[in-house]
């Protein structure tokens, strides 16, 4: 594409932004952690339950796996990043704790205080 005019830069600036949108999804992100610790301490497990609760609620969101974040004592770690909103990270979760967390955190926009150990700026 050739600019030749101030509205072109326009037109494809709206375009990039479109696409980064598209990209970067107006879903929910849940961020799992996977590394060695995490592993150990449940996390596959964690993220099975996490899959199946989706499904089973239809609900549209990014599943995605992250390695070793520091935090090995306060593991399985899951993050929810809704739209527009700060991460929030759960710490010591059990797939007991997941519905709840997609309950309340990813449908209905409550943070699970009692679950919190970390916090996004």
């Amino acid at each position: 594409m050739t600019l030749k005019s101030l509205d072109d830069l326009r037109r494809l600036r709206e375009e990039v932004q479109k696409e980064i949108e598209t990209r970067q999804g107006a879903e929910v992100q849940i961020i799992v952690g996977m590394g060695t610790c995490g592993i150990a301490a449940g996390a596959r497990e964690v993220m099975t339950a996490i899959l199946e609760e989706l499904a089973r609620r239809n609900i549209k969101a990014t599943v995605l796996q992250t390695g070793c974040i520091g935090m090995c004592e306060k593991e399985p770690l899951v993050d929810v990043v809704r739209p527009g909103e700060k991460r929030i990270t759960y710490g010591h979760v059990t797939p007991r704790d997941v519905p709840r967390i997609i309950g309340e955190h990813v449908v209905n926009g409550r943070i699970v205080e009692d679950l919190v150990v970390g916090r996004a700026n």
